[in-house]
């Protein structure tokens, strides 16, 4: 049997698609949002907490300005490096994305002993959302004003302090370190696996101090069982102008700013990339996100891309040297 001859134009139209094959994925990629599937938006914290509130708001005034559902899942655990696998195993299609405070990038690879990603390989960085400081609060039992008294106290009663945190190796904890190690005193750590059981226990005086996130330490001072003694920040906040700096009580050097960004799995095309990030920037620069971001002492920040790896990056290092200059050991 003869096998059929190819003509000149089957030929053409074959080497055509052989050329074609390699960028079908990519434009499979550009194709987002899909019809009717939602975007998940993963959280490394327990609902209930500031990262948690910003990320529900956020996501909000996406679903109502472009129609595309943005759903919050909450994944905690493991200094949050549970949400960042959920991210590596995802497909790099736009829909599954993380909403992640610093301390997952510049944070934990020098702090934790076993770390299943890397910061600069295994994520697409899409856009930072939010910048704020933290804010060393207090039980009102303990008999402390300000930052001068908390080290006198430490200091007369050696081994009763104790510091909670929102997780091992997280900036509330690297804090915590921070300062006790800078103003010679101990503190007993006791973590947590978010910010909403640090923040309660506190309230309920089962721990004396934390290291809490802005917003969340503004509304529970609204309460009268905490006190706010100090911001780790070059400047007062401007929702708590009261509560001076680290710097203005004779403790420098804790001012670095915390942030919260979006990114995606690693090998999300830029076409998604960009569509992603118009999406959120959007959203952060709607004037209700805004006030509501503000609200917390926290302010909106979108960015490209580009700016937000040079931010991971600034952020990895400066976090480094203050690991080291503490003498942390990982965990």
């Amino acid at each position: 049997m003869t096998p059929p001859k190819i003509t000149r134009r089957a030929a053409g139209l074959l080497a055509a698609q052989a050329l074609l094959l390699p960028h079908l994925g990519a434009w499979a990629q550009a194709d987002f949002p899909q019809p009717n599937r939602p975007i998940r938006l993963i959280v490394g914290l327990a609902a209930g907490g500031s990262l948690d509130g910003q990320a529900r708001s956020i996501a909000k005034k996406i679903t109502e300005q472009s129609g595309v559902q943005v759903v919050v899942e909450n994944k905690p655990g493991a200094s949050m490096m549970l949400s960042a696998q959920e991210i590596m195993r995802a497909q790099p299609d736009g829909h599954t994305l993380l909403f992640a405070p610093s301390s997952i990038f510049a944070q934990n690879p020098h702090t934790l002993a076993s770390v299943p990603y890397d910061p600069f390989k295994d994520f697409t960085p899409i856009t930072l959302a939010t910048k704020g400081p933290l804010v060393l609060t207090v039980h009102q039992s303990l008999p402390v004003q300000n930052v001068q008294d908390l080290i006198k106290w430490a200091k007369a009663n050696p081994g009763k302090l104790n510091f909670g945190s929102f997780g091992t190796g997280t900036s509330s904890h690297l804090y915590a370190v921070a300062f006790t190690k800078a103003v010679g005193i101990e503190a007993v750590h006791v973590p947590y696996k978010g910010t909403a059981d640090a923040a309660r226990d506190l309230l309920e005086g089962r721990i004396q101090a934390y290291f809490d996130a802005a917003p969340t330490a503004i509304s529970n001072t609204a309460t009268g069982r905490i006190r706010m003694i100090a911001v780790a920040s070059p400047r007062r906040m401007p929702a708590a102008p009261q509560v001076p700096t680290f710097t203005e009580q004779g403790v420098p050097n804790l001012d670095l700013t915390s942030w919260i960004a979006v990114v995606g799995p690693a090998g999300m095309s830029p076409a998604i990339v960009d569509k992603v990030n118009a999406m959120f920037r959007q959203a952060l620069e709607s004037q209700e996100v805004k006030d509501f971001i503000a609200k917390g002492a926290y302010e909106a920040a979108p960015s490209t891309p580009a700016e937000l790896s040079a931010e991971l990056r600034s952020s990895y290092d400066k976090w480094g040297a203050m690991v080291k200059s503490v003498g942390f050991q990982k965990q």
